[in-house]
């Protein structure tokens, strides 16, 4: 292998600075515009848009295909519908529960919900990982393991035997 694979395309370093820069520097304002949530792994939507713009981000700077300008036009596209479908689903009950999935509890007081467990295709190895990321020590600690909209394990646990759950922690979950 020769020198001049490494040094062939030095004449495309200044185009490449400016489009990442400017790309950059986009992002800082879509984010600022259209917020935080933007980038946020709140729902399974989220998580998506997440992973398309930095798809896009990566393609436009890494490959220059799409062009800086198509990229910027994408960037804002994504930004957009991100922000429109928050809102709508901000405003819609009936709309967020058309595109979101539901969480679904997986494990409760201590007892492996299976048939939910199936229904959520979560093996029971992933559940005792999650189990002991979350430091439960005995099963009689877990009040509940919930499989999130974003794929997230929440697991819930105390040492005290009679603490439940709040309620409001648990509206809108399949038991």
């Amino acid at each position: 292998m020769s020198l001049d694979h490494f040094f062939k395309n030095l004449t495309e370093i200044p185009e490449v600075f400016i489009g990442t820069t400017c790309i950059f520097l986009l992002i800082i304002l879509y984010t600022r515009i259209f917020g935080l949530k933007s980038f946020s792994k709140m729902t399974g939507f989220d998580f998506v848009i997440t992973v398309a713009i930095g798809n896009i981000i990566a393609m436009t700077v890494n490959t220059g295909n799409p062009s800086v300008l198509v990229g910027a036009i994408l960037l804002l596209i994504l930004y957009l519908l991100n922000y429109l479908i928050t809102y709508i689903r901000y405003k819609s009950k009936s709309v967020e529960n058309l595109i979101e999935n539901k969480p679904i509890m997986i494990m409760r007081n201590g007892v492996v919900l299976k048939e939910n467990l199936k229904k959520s295709k979560v093996t029971e190895s992933e559940l005792q990982s999650k189990l002991r990321e979350a430091n439960v020590i005995t099963l009689d600690q877990v009040k509940a393991v919930i499989l999130e909209t974003t794929g997230d394990v929440s697991v819930l646990h105390s040492d005290k035997e009679n603490i439940e759950v709040a309620d409001y922690l648990l509206e809108g979950i399949d038991i």
